[in-house]
């Protein structure tokens, strides 16, 4: 019975490993499987290539950018480069012997030049077996180690002070050497593109034989008809980056392939991109010419844009010799067509003294990730949750007295605004009259240092309906980067208080534009974008059209008589309220002015500025939102900057003499 049990045992493990055996088989059978079928299109690539003497050239000319009255802004220009293939099969002896010649050529840029590709120059050319043990190569001979093991001792045993004696030339020709090797040999391999010289042209071209693999082919890059205006927003072009290339290979790309990067023109790569020409590896004949990329056409206006650029800087210089603007370096704008989302333009500027005064640069991409405490340009979205929860009526009238609730100082409007409505309190920027609201909101029937116990739901309510009108939520414009602002952690009734006159979660410029763009669109949400349609190829001026871009929209969760209310009450801030003369002389225009207190470094107390607005308020052509970070230092006695105030009637009246 005993030995039975034992056979049973010893089966039912057999058994058991059997089925581990098989369903391992299955398992990699299916992963080996979904592995070639999820990139099937490089394997196939690689594939062709390999077997195939007609290749892909090296690179493709990417579609164009224009403005959206189809001013030309980013192109491609053809440019000289060095390449090497490997023709002949050169031994790696030959293509030393070779690098040497091209190093006395050319100059090349050797700061990637690494101490492994130089012990690997070394190795070529010099007998290193001396540096294995005889017991080492004993065990090489049996099997025991492998030729990698052998090859990865020598590394380690080269001596680094060998290459103290390395000349330029030698470390030019070692870095040659590696660009030759670098990638798959079949392909070409780029050795100079960058700063290449008519004098080293020539010098190639008389030096060089034919037979070396070294010849000059010309490949593309990206030309910027307006220097640097927007370019941070067009992005970059660069080698398909590591933690990508899974994504690149499995759609067909190389690993040698330049791609989109960042910004628009990785948002739209799959446009931009061109169809690489194919020559044959054997004559160096073209079979298909390359095919330029689809073009893509923005909603922003080049000459607005400019124009903006311009006043912001010129701003910024300007305000510097304001009072207590120490710590003022940035400004940001967002110019947006309200009802279809298009952005017009998008600026930002960062000043830093230099040796001769003030260098003012480039910062729109600032415009969707730093964020500011806003202020009071937020209490139109604050009122519209009061209307909401029925915690106030349109028309309804309170008193201005400061509010004080248990264990936290009293909290007071800019000065005593006596009794005021809705209306009035938008346009002189009452801050009780948010405050009142905000308590009514939490359930609190206020009463001079009330204890206020919880607030977490009233504050739920108010920032899911900031989030619905685009403050504290990603914005949703067409480019990989969107910033969300700065959100607040604790929900104590002071901070509460705070958030609802915009002096405590902060905000980035694209989301004060999507915010007031809602207000001036009757409550409708237009998503932003740069895209407004994409064009085929087919001339060499702007092509037929591809792609219409269609935004997407959605309505705010509230009455349309609460949201013309705020927006009655913002045309009374622009004519008779603190927002009077922003927009300088533009037709009917509708806006709020905003000013925040925060610590800058921790240490230092701040006024920060922003101002929302569009115009006509009846029905509007365009929004605007500005951002003002630590415009002044606090200190009364030296007095005060109002260079936000300039700057946003200079750009408004701009936008005016384009538009009107």
């Amino acid at each position: 019975m005993k030995r039975k049990n034992k056979f049973f045992r010893i089966n039912t493990r057999l058994n058991l490993f059997r089925l581990f055996i098989f369903y391992s088989f299955i398992f990699l059978l299916i992963y080996i499987t979904s592995f070639i079928i999820l990139n099937k299109n490089y394997y196939v690539n690689l594939l062709t290539s390999m077997t195939n003497s007609v290749v892909d050239s090296k690179y493709a000319p990417r579609g164009r950018i224009f403005d959206r009255n189809h001013k030309l802004l980013v192109d491609n220009k053809l440019v000289p480069v060095i390449y090497y293939l490997n023709i002949n099969k050169d031994s790696n002896l030959n293509q030393i012997k070779e690098a040497y010649k091209l190093s006395k050529i050319i100059d090349i840029d050797i700061s990637k030049l690494s101490l492994k590709m130089l012990k690997d120059f070394y190795l070529v050319t010099n007998n290193c077996d001396y540096l294995i043990t005889d017991e080492e190569w004993d065990k090489y001979y049996l099997d025991e180690i492998s030729h990698s093991d052998i090859y990865k001792m020598k590394i380690e045993r080269i001596d680094d002070s060998i290459f103290n004696n390395y000349s330029i030339i030698d470390k030019k020709a070692c870095y040659i050497y590696y660009l030759m090797n670098n990638g798959y040999s079949y392909e070409m391999k780029e050795i100079k593109k960058d700063k290449l010289t008519d004098d080293e042209l020539v010098k190639f071209i008389d030096f060089i034989g034919n037979d070396s693999g070294f010849f000059i082919d010309y490949s593309y890059e990206r030309e910027y008809f307006y220097g640097d205006t927007l370019k941070s927003i067009f992005g970059k072009v660069s080698l398909i980056p590591f933690n990508e290339k899974d994504y690149y290979l499995s759609n067909g790309y190389m690993i040698s392939d330049l791609v989109g990067t960042s910004y628009l023109e990785k948002q739209y790569e799959m446009y931009l991109k061109g169809v690489k020409g194919k020559y044959d590896y054997n004559t160096f004949e073209i079979v298909e010419y390359p095919k330029r990329g689809k073009d893509i056409v923005l909603t922003i206006d080049i000459d607005l844009q400019i124009k903006i650029e311009e006043i912001l800087t010129k701003g910024l210089i300007n305000a510097k010799n304001d009072p207590n603007t120490s710590l003022f370096n940035s400004a940001y704008v967002v110019i947006k067509n309200p009802s279809n989302g298009e952005i017009l333009a998008m600026v930002g500027k960062k000043i830093k003294r230099g040796d001769d005064g003030y260098d003012v640069y480039d910062d729109t991409i600032g415009v969707l990730t730093n964020s500011m405490t806003p202020g009071s340009v937020v209490k139109g979205a604050s009122m519209l949750v009061g209307f909401k929860e029925n915690a106030i009526r349109i028309g309804e009238v309170m008193n201005d007295n400061c509010v004080k609730i248990f264990s936290y100082p009293k909290k007071c409007s800019w000065k005593y605004l006596g009794n005021i409505d809705d209306i009035r309190a938008l346009s002189l920027s009452s801050n009780v009259f948010q405050f009142k609201t905000a308590l009514k909101v939490a359930n609190v029937n206020y009463s001079y240092n009330v204890k206020v116990d919880d607030v977490e739901v009233a504050f739920s309510k108010y920032r899911a309906f900031f989030n619905q009108i685009g403050l504290g939520s990603k914005s949703g414009i067409d480019l990989p980067v969107d910033g969300v602002g700065t959100i607040g952690e604790s929900n104590s009734p002071d901070l509460f208080l705070n958030y609802v006159i915009g002096q405590y979660d902060g905000y980035t410029t694209m989301q004060l534009s999507e915010y007031i763009s809602t207000i001036a669109n009757y409550g409708t949400r237009v998503y932003p974008h740069l895209l407004l349609e994409i064009r085929n190829n087919d001339n060499d001026d702007v092509g037929s059209l591809f792609y219409k871009f269609s935004p997407k929209s959605e309505k705010l969760d509230v009455d349309n008589h609460f949201i013309d209310r705020i927006r009655l009450g913002f045309s009374e801030v622009m004519k008779n309220g603190l927002g009077k003369n922003f927009m300088g002389n533009v037709d009917n225009p509708a806006g709020k002015t905003g000013t925040s207190e925060t610590f800058y470094a921790a240490d230092t107390l701040t006024v920060s500025n922003a101002f929302v607005g569009y115009y006509p308020s009846d029905n509007p052509k365009m929004s605007i939102a500005l951002s003002f970070p630590n415009i002044m230092v606090v200190n009364d006695i030296n007095g005060r900057s109002y260079a936000n105030k300039k700057i946003t009637k200079e750009i408004t009246e701009a936008f005016y003499s384009i538009y009107h």
